[in-house]
């Protein structure tokens, strides 16, 4: 789907005689964000100190199997390297993976406006197809940043929304699928779309 243009992701699901006002999709590529200021350290202890604990239990259980010769390891040896192992995946996310799965769902994401809807096909694995009907829209806010970048977002949204916004967190799909998230020139869509509810 890289390939393709974002008109021509929207199309196959517009309805006949339904006019195609806007198309578009996110900053491509690895991206920082302002909430990073507060999650690359996060990470960075998080992660740290998980794998010092993996470390420390792994190194113990290897020293504890070599006292013991050939003596089948005691459960808790066993337990304490396992404990800490979702530990250190989550930590790896953190401060690496979610930059890929971003710029990964971020890739596979197109946005189309017509008079009547907001649409947002996405999907990191399988495609998804969110029809938003601008009459029911409320709550329309844009974020605009210097570089005339920035997000739409549609109704109203989860607390945590902005920050974790880029993680790709599990549970927060919802806020993704409710907005235009790193759009290159933010004001034409945010223009089109009032002007549309306009016409309502």
């Amino acid at each position: 789907m890289e390939w393709l243009t974002p008109e021509d992701v929207i199309r196959p699901h517009l309805d006949a005689r339904e006019e195609l006002l806007w198309s578009g999709r996110p900053v491509q590529g690895i991206r920082l964000r302002g909430q990073d200021v507060f999650l690359i350290p996060f990470s960075l202890l998080w992660g740290g100190f998980a794998i010092f604990w993996e470390a420390m239990a792994l190194g113990m259980f290897f020293a504890a199997a070599a006292a013991d010769g050939n003596g089948a390891p005691s459960v808790v040896r066993i337990i304490f390297p396992l404990f800490g192992l979702p530990f250190v995946l989550i930590g790896l996310y953190l401060i690496i993976g979610r930059f890929f799965v971003d710029a990964k769902r971020r890739a596979r994401t197109f946005w189309g406006v017509t008079k009547d809807r907001i649409i947002i096909v996405s999907g990191l694995f399988s495609q998804k197809v969110t029809s938003l009907n601008l009459s029911t829209v409320s709550d329309l806010s844009m974020t605009q940043k210097r570089d005339g970048s920035g997000s739409i977002t549609f109704g109203p949204t989860h607390p945590m929304a902005a920050m974790l916004r880029g993680t790709s967190w599990p549970g927060m799909g919802t806020s993704a699928s409710s907005s235009f998230d790193l759009v290159p020139d933010v004001a034409e869509p945010y223009r089109i779309i009032r002007d549309a509810q306009g016409q309502k």
